[in-house]
């Protein structure tokens, strides 16, 4: 009986776990995650909302095992390729194949002040502290910045500040407050290209949301921002995006050098044998200078492609399987959504596109949710 570890219970995982159940019947699949449920992280602009709470959008990952999958739900503390050996805080398991999908972690601490001065977007009990400092503010100046490059949901900062805008507009108190948006790139989404970069800035300047790029943030002061160029601005409110980083575990075993993420091409294999990584923890170019998005749904099609191979090597069939590099974001703005569609391999460049904001892409969001949800757990 081959065993198949997967390290990490989100999209990639999952994905991964899934494909792998439904054409080997008889292998040993486990699932390791120190997070006992899976949610998406576009219900946390929910929460925000106010239409989600975070108790009635989690869903069990032990649900998996009537699958025939184990879960363990444990943090992950030493990976051994060497001795094809993964260690958990009370267990050790050995594979015959790994996958790691272990995601990224948040680095706030790498910005002074950024914590005792700023709500982290991306935090789960930062979501309904946020909610309530938007209901209860009436003035003043609320600024949005990516401290950080790379991040994941490229769009999810402006989505916030578009459905931030909306809710202020609903309280009627939008014209008494400035809305500012700080970014250490020169445009709005990068991997996306200039032509949705573009797109979007004009979404966001309709809204008088302004937007500021090449900023890079050093450090936060109280109702102060202070950039890398030496200018200063002031806030009522702070939303940030932290900057990230991989899971320790990952540097320790000699995967990534540390700052940085496990590089892969598009097979997704780490270069140790019968070893793959995918999703947030990887980076895999596409030129010299655009990276695969760290986005759920290019870890999804990474997880697929990683099990495909598995299984053919199992089967000893013949496989042309690899990351197709296809997917798209939503951007949600109010009660419609935009789309960015995305084709990072396609020749000679990748392709984008930003579809206007409908309501149908609304509908399709929360059904991209639902879908997955139902297949996977």
């Amino acid at each position: 009986m081959k065993q198949i570890l997967i390290l990490g219970g989100g999209f990639g995982g999952l994905a991964a776990a899934n494909e792998l159940r439904s054409n080997l019947p008889d292998a040993k699949i486990t699932i390791i995650d120190k997070k006992d449920y899976f949610m998406m992280d576009l219900v946390k602009l929910w929460i925000i909302k106010g239409t989600r709470t975070f108790e009635n959008s989690k869903r069990s990952l032990h649900a998996i095992s009537k699958k025939g999958i184990e879960f363990v739900n444990e943090a992950v503390i030493q990976i051994d390729p060497s001795r094809r050996r993964v260690k958990t805080q009370s267990r050790e398991f050995s594979y015959d194949y790994l996958i790691i999908a272990m995601g990224v972690e948040f680095a706030p601490e790498k910005i002074s002040g950024l914590l005792e001065n700023g709500y982290i977007l991306y935090d789960l009990e930062h979501g309904p502290k946020i909610r309530q400092k938007i209901l209860d503010m009436k003035s003043g100046k609320l600024a949005f910045v990516i401290t950080g490059m790379p991040y994941k949901c490229p769009p999810a900062p402006f989505e916030a500040a578009l459905i931030i805008d909306s809710m202020l507009k609903e309280q009627k108190v939008r014209n008494d407050i400035e809305i500012d948006f700080y970014s250490p790139a020169p445009i709005t989404l990068p991997a996306a290209g200039p032509e949705v970069s573009k797109q979007l800035l004009q979404m966001l300047e309709q809204e008088k949301i302004r937007f500021h790029g090449n900023r890079k943030t050093t450090s936060v002061e109280k109702g102060k921002l202070k950039f890398e160029d030496g200018n200063t601005v002031s806030f009522d409110v702070l939303i940030a995006i932290p900057p990230h980083k991989a899971p320790k575990v990952v540097y320790e075993c000699g995967l990534a050098q540390e700052g940085g993420y496990i590089p892969v091409k598009r097979n997704c294999k780490t270069g140790v044998d019968s070893v793959y990584a995918i999703g947030d923890v990887t980076t895999m170019m596409v030129t010299d200078k655009i990276a695969v998005p760290k986005a759920g749904i290019f870890a999804e099609g990474q997880g697929v492609a990683v099990a495909r191979d598995i299984i053919s090597q199992i089967k000893r069939e013949q496989n042309n399987s690899i990351f197709d590099g296809k997917g798209g974001c939503f951007v949600e703005i109010g009660n419609t959504a935009g789309y960015v569609y995305v084709d990072m391999f396609a020749n000679p460049d990748p392709i984008t596109r930003l579809d206007e904001p409908a309501a149908i892409h609304m509908i399709e969001k929360e059904e991209f949710e639902k879908e997955r949800i139902e297949k996977w757990l």
